[in-house]
């Protein structure tokens, strides 16, 4: 049934209170980066221990996002929202007040396993076709999406100068209170109703969770050791080949616990692949420029994050004109005009220098955010608009995924390569190379968005046998 949100006046607040669990969730997968040193020296921890609060979290992460699409379908999406965001308020605070580095990296797991439904579950009900966003992705979800990661290690340092590394997690709680009083004011009847039919898939959650973990473990363990490490490369590949296990087995399973069906239909892989290659490029840069302009140029944390500023206002604008124009213009033009954009941004790295000023580091990051509206939304309503309500925690969860993964292995390996610079002339060209890294995977990006077709022309899923 249609929510009339516009008369009752609830459909901003509704909003709101879904998008505040995820900001937090987001941010928090960064924020605690600029924490470890002040840490390591409170707790009396040797660094390579108290980089398990930051690991641990990611870790905990991908267990719970291969068991979200199956509670949301069994207890309600609605349900599991709210339950995950009251536990994550509660581990929140648990951070702040932890005594020791063991209780620490507890509550962080915690905080990372019942945190992962926020952004599915959010996004599941806010494009829900008769929902909130009518199946349209919100500006403010996009913002959130892209930017918080950005600025939180930016709001980390904020924080900590203010009032030390506890602050990063005790902030959580009075805006994850406000998030909770607010979905007391939500409209009834959003999100999908709870399926008492649904049936959990052990072997393929095993698969999943396994496979997620190994790959997010090797990709921080890439960026902290080296990619010549055993213990990146092999946690890697082993949790890649776990994942295309996973796929298999899920296409033949009836409940399987995140539904990957809707990569039988053609515009629906293609997007899930694109969004993975328009992730390394925007996290790529969103995460490294900050790196750039404060360990190279000598900028501090305030600047950098005042530079980062105009990129949200940027990208709001440009979710808002690709909406507006993606009903006059093909999906497949749009898409490589969003990637074209990447690749023109990109190509001004190859000119940043020590002393480039700052405001031409913030036109870079804008000029990505555009890009970002043309690209990401549009592929994620393309991606979901196959499936019925009772599907989008799987869209959704499966979107998320491949982001957080895409993402993680993209940086870590950008990373790894500007971390390689002896000097600081070296580290310098290091930026250089990663902005023709960046360049070469959006031309790529355009060129396969060509396979895009209408969806009028898209042919019909392939017939599958259904095996219990």
């Amino acid at each position: 049934m249609t929510i009339d949100t516009q008369k009752s006046g609830l459909g901003a607040i509704a909003r709101y209170a879904l998008l505040i669990g995820p900001l937090l969730s987001m941010i928090d997968s960064s924020i605690v980066n600029v924490a470890v040193p002040d840490i390591a020296t409170e707790l009396t921890s040797p660094l390579d221990e108290v980089q398990w609060v930051v690991s641990g979290y990611l870790l905990s992460l991908g267990v719970a996002l291969a068991v979200t699409a199956y509670a949301a379908k069994r207890f309600g999406t609605i349900r599991v929202y709210t339950v995950s965001m009251v536990l994550f308020v509660l581990a929140s605070a648990a951070c702040a007040l932890a005594p020791g580095i063991e209780s620490l990296i507890t509550f962080r797991v915690a905080q990372g396993f019942v945190g992962a439904p926020l952004v599915p579950l959010a996004l599941s009900i806010l494009l829900g076709k008769d929902g909130i966003g009518g199946g349209k992705v919100p500006i403010s979800a996009a913002l959130v999406l892209f930017l918080a990661p950005a600025i939180g290690p930016t709001l980390g340092g904020l924080l900590i100068g203010a009032g030390g590394w506890r602050w990063i997690f005790l902030i959580n709680v009075p805006v994850g209170v406000i998030g909770l009083l607010l979905m007391l004011r939500m409209p009834k009847g959003l999100g999908a109703p709870p399926d008492r039919a649904t049936r959990f898939d052990p072997i393929g959650f095993v698969l999943l969770a396994f496979g997620l973990t190994g790959a997010l473990f090797g990709a921080t363990e890439g960026t902290s050791d080296g990619w010549d490490s055993p213990l990146s490369y092999i946690p890697l590949a082993g949790g890649l080949l776990l994942l295309v296990a996973y796929t298999f087995w899920a296409l033949r399973r009836q409940h399987p616990a995140v539904n990957v069906q809707m990569l039988r239909h053609r515009n629906s892989a293609l997007a899930l692949i694109l969004q993975v290659l328009c992730s390394v490029v925007a996290f790529g840069t969103v995460f490294l420029l900050p790196v750039f302009t404060q360990s190279v140029q000598g900028y501090s944390a305030v600047a950098t994050g005042l530079a980062l500023l105009p990129q949200g206002i940027i990208m709001g604008i440009g979710t808002y004109v690709g909406q507006k124009i993606s009903g006059r213009i093909s999906l497949r033009v749009l898409v490589i005009t969003g990637f074209g954009i990447l690749a023109v941004s990109s190509v001004f790295l190859l000119f940043l220098e020590k002393d480039t000023p700052l405001w031409v580091t913030a036109l870079i990051l804008s000029g990505r955010a555009i890009a970002i509206g043309f690209v990401t939304t549009p592929l994620l309503v393309a991606m979901l608009a196959p499936l019925k309500e009772n599907e989008l925690a799987d869209g959704n969860t499966l979107f998320n995924i491949t982001q957080r993964l895409g993402g993680s292995i993209g940086v870590s390996i950008l990373g790894s390569l500007v971390a390689g610079g002896a000097t600081l002339a070296a580290t310098i060209d290091q930026f250089h190379f990663v902005g023709a890294i960046l360049i070469a995977i959006a031309v790529a990006g355009a060129i396969l968005a060509i396979w895009i077709v209408q969806e009028k022309d898209e042919p019909a899923p392939l017939v599958n046998t259904v095996a219990e």
